[in-house]
């Protein structure tokens, strides 16, 4: 596949999604150089490069098995990279910090799955997402914010998490997420499992995350959502990215029609 220059391809008004901060305007808060991981002796990512600005929605598309997950748990400290680099806000390398001191720094992974306690009740939930804060006042509005987005969830705040439908723990994996209050915002495969209706509403919440304030790296086997709603996007084929151009441009590319767009 080529890869198209983004330069040359700037979005128009009736694209997608737009920005009125282009790419030299904004703070790039998370750079990946070169990061190669290995499981055992099969490498999984080969020399990925590629970086999130404040603000954006980052999509990462490609097929199953592509290395899209590993990126995204390598990115948070659940997998040590053989090689390569991984920065957050141009001062902190991220590469052999624990998880929780990454989360402690501003990122937050929303993980394949959806991954709730399904015991536990969906306000129980919530509260493990607030861990690590010590306000209460701040978690008490995180947690009306989450059911400002989530209204269902207030409605199911004391039944267990097991109980709920697929669309409804996705939400709540989500806004668990969301309560650590992220700059940046890891999410993996939300449309995983779930009915068109459910998939439509799960990437308008998406959306107005972003709006309100958080930059979003989403990675998606559901590639026309996912590049609909995102600013940027790369494809990442057999562990390394073979393309990178805006969201708008991506949805336009016959390479990228063909191969994951159904044609």
């Amino acid at each position: 596949m080529r890869t198209p220059s983004t330069a040359d391809n700037q979005q128009n008004p009736d694209e997608p999604v737009s920005s009125s901060l282009t790419s030299q305007h904004r703070k790039t808060i998370l750079a990946i150089e070169n990061l190669c991981v290995s499981y055992g002796a099969i490498q999984a990512l080969h020399g990925v490069k590629l970086s999130v600005m404040e603000g954006e929605i980052v999509t990462l598309i490609g097929s199953n098995g592509a290395g899209k997950t590993t990126l995204l748990r390598t990115i948070s400290g659940l997998l040590k990279p053989s090689a390569g680099g991984i920065v957050w806000d141009h001062q902190h390398n991220l590469v052999g910090r624990l998880p929780h001191e990454i989360v402690k720094l501003g990122l937050s992974h929303c993980p394949e799955g959806r991954q709730v306690f399904p015991q536990m009740t969906v306000l129980e939930n919530l509260h493990l997402g607030a861990y690590q804060q010590h306000d209460r006042p701040a978690i008490h509005s995180n947690i009306e914010r989450c059911y400002d987005l989530f209204p269902i969830l207030k409605e199911r705040s004391a039944q267990r998490a097991g109980t709920l439908s697929g669309g409804e723990q996705q939400m709540l994996a989500i806004g668990r997420a969301l309560m650590a209050k992220p700059r940046l915002l890891l999410l993996d495969e939300p449309s995983l499992g779930l009915a068109p209706l459910v998939v439509q509403k799960i990437f308008a919440i998406i959306r107005k995350i972003n709006e309100e304030g958080t930059t979003i790296f989403l990675v998606e086997q559901n590639a026309h959502m996912a590049l609909q709603v995102a600013h940027r996007g790369y494809v990442l084929q057999t562990g390394q990215i073979i393309m990178e151009d805006a969201a708008a441009n991506l949805l336009t590319c016959p390479e990228v029609k063909a191969a994951y767009l159904g044609g």
